[in-house]
């Protein structure tokens, strides 16, 4: 989802874009990696790349070792034999939950699950590895493409189907097409750092981003069940509260990302002309 509105943004802005899926180039895969990355010489080198799967992940430490932790250290060694500036999107579950509030850089990371330990690892490897390595926070991500509750509560609505929208777990959404945006901004700086890159306001829990995107959708919320999130019973421990504010950002000129709840009414709005296209 990130990577295919990145390519989008970065062709529209004039950049030569070299994209790779993971049958086009597996992260995990050093040998690979170097030749790719010393072989072309890009500028920069943006990761969208991680296994994601949060249960997955519990379940299958090796893989989630060789993917968000290796891959990122991987790409970073590489990218300082190119001379490339590293950009690599880590995640919101490197923090516990237990903060009242927004979660800034000067908050030590403390990971619950096994995907949150080695994406934190991940981090660290690459930053360790490269020292023009741009770490970049997120979470909540919705989007064109994306595969994941956010992005899809609309079609789910739109097929009459049952929603469950757990209300007792908090994040900030973040667009796509909006992180994309900041990622190639951040590559430009070559500032490195940890960046807390999500849409602005108060942040929402499944539940309040549901309810607005069937409003902006005009759909009814009857099919909309609200649960608890450990009424699940899912196999990996989250954040309760992994809302997240970025402390660097405006200090160095970047602007706030838009509001999440505007950022939504764009993604809901495209999602609809492309059906009546369609």
């Amino acid at each position: 989802m990130v990577g295919r509105a990145l390519v989008e943004h970065c062709v529209a802005s004039g950049d030569e874009v070299l994209s790779y899926d993971h049958n086009g180039l597996d992260i995990a895969d050093i040998e690979a990696v170097e030749s790719v990355i010393v072989g072309k010489q890009p500028e920069a080198v943006i990761n969208c790349a991680a296994w994601t799967d949060v249960d997955g992940c519990e379940g299958d430490a090796e893989k989630a070792r060789q993917v968000n932790a290796l891959g990122p250290e991987n790409l970073a060694r590489a990218s300082r034999k190119a001379g490339a500036v590293l950009v690599t999107i880590s995640t919101d579950y490197v923090f516990d939950g237990r903060k009242e509030g927004f979660y800034t850089q000067r908050d030590q990371p403390v990971p619950i699950s096994v995907y949150g330990n080695y994406k934190l690892e991940g981090e660290r490897k690459a930053q360790a590895e490269h020292a023009r390595t741009i770490v970049v926070r997120t979470g909540y991500i919705f989007g064109p493409g994306g595969k994941n509750f956010l992005s899809n509560v609309v079609s789910v609505a739109e097929r009459g189907e049952k929603l469950k929208a757990i209300s007792d777990y908090w994040g900030t959404p973040t667009y796509g097409r909006d992180l994309a945006h900041r990622l190639r901004e951040l590559a430009q700086l070559d500032l490195p750092g940890v960046y807390h890159v999500v849409n602005s306001g108060d942040g929402a829990s499944f539940e309040t981003f549901s309810v607005e995107a069937l409003r902006l959708a005009g759909l009814s919320t009857d099919r909309l069940e609200v649960i608890n999130g450990d009424s699940l019973g899912r196999p990996a421990p989250r954040p309760r509260n992994s809302r997240l504010k970025c402390l660097l950002s405006e200090a160095i000129g970047l602007a706030p990302l838009p509001p999440w709840q505007e950022s939504l009414a764009h993604f809901v709005t495209e999602r609809l002309g492309d059906a009546v296209m369609g």
